[in-house]
């Protein structure tokens, strides 16, 4: 006669339960704070622009977003960036701001923390570099963030525009202040009456649709934001756990706005809390190509 011993049952105590619980949060906040939020993720990506000048077909920019050093970047993770980025000899860098962290509890204050990340930027071996201002970057200090890339050949732009030119060609590339905490000049940032694409950085991707509204905004081919972090925690079937303001309808990747596209990267650091889940950190290259028809 066989049966099962009662002793020797598997039973599932509360103790047993809270340990596994335990041990499973645990791993998760290792994996996601630890491996997650170190684990880059390069992002392919064509834009297809429909008065691009023959001179810029395969031209390739690189996006790096939300670096927030100290908190909680470390230096040899924005250095490790860096490293990735110039593998990728692209023709241009384009910073989509938040180089610092507002109100950061690491050992780094605010200015050591802007020229730190200056210098390491200031290793890229691209010639064309170019930034703008993200929330956290004035919440710190925007004449600070400021200086401390111009001062390593970084400019910032800040409602205003440059010609990209390559073989008498050339496409705009314009900047504005940041739209969460500063009312942008978009009539001085895009050119009036631009002989070739113009792209515009902002760092909130919601901005996109006040874009869309500005007399202005109509000659804005692409718009390259950040902000998000792509949410940062992404749990499977729910999507992104929190979105900032300015950052909820559109939360990552390539958007088409009617005539303009907008592409939004998830950046590099992260805020609030050391970790990433399902959403790693992201160095975007584009190549550019004429659109047909």
């Amino acid at each position: 006669m066989s049966g099962v011993n009662p002793d020797f049952s598997p039973r599932i105590t509360r103790r047993h339960f809270l340990v596994g619980a335990g041990a499973t949060a645990a791993g998760l906040a290792l994996y996601s704070g630890e491996i997650s939020r170190h684990e880059l993720d390069l992002v392919p990506r064509t834009l297809a622009i429909s008065n691009l000048p023959n001179a810029f077909n395969g031209f390739r920019i690189a996006q790096i977003s939300d670096i927030h050093l100290d908190e909680f970047t470390e230096p040899f993770f924005l250095e490790r960036v860096v490293h990735h980025v110039n593998a990728l000899a692209a023709d241009m860098v384009v910073l989509t701001g938040d180089f610092v962290t507002h109100g950061s509890l690491t050992f780094l204050n605010g200015r050591s923390a802007a020229y730190h990340c200056a210098e390491i930027l200031s290793t890229l071996t691209c010639p064309l570099r170019f930034a703008c201002l993200g929330n956290h970057d004035v919440a710190v200090s925007s004449s600070l963030v400021t200086h401390a890339l111009t001062s390593k050949g970084i400019p910032v732009l800040v409602d205003e525009h440059v010609p990209i030119e390559r073989n008498g060609s050339r496409f705009w590339l314009a900047g504005v202040n940041d739209p969460g905490t500063t009312n942008p000049r978009l009539e001085l940032a895009v050119p009036p009456q631009p002989d070739g694409p113009v792209i515009l950085m902002a760092h909130e991707p919601d901005y996109a649709d006040t874009v869309r509204k500005h007399p202005r905004g109509q000659l804005v081919d692409v718009m390259l934001s950040g902000h998000t972090h792509g949410g940062q925690i992404r749990l499977p079937f729910l999507g992104p756990l929190v979105l900032p303001p300015m950052g909820k309808i559109y939360a990552e990747g390539l958007f088409r706005l009617g005539n303009m596209q907008l592409y939004v990267n998830r950046g590099i650091g992260a805020v609030g809390i050391p970790f990433r889940l399902n959403c790693p950190p992201e160095i975007t290259i584009f190549t550019l190509q004429s659109a047909q028809g």
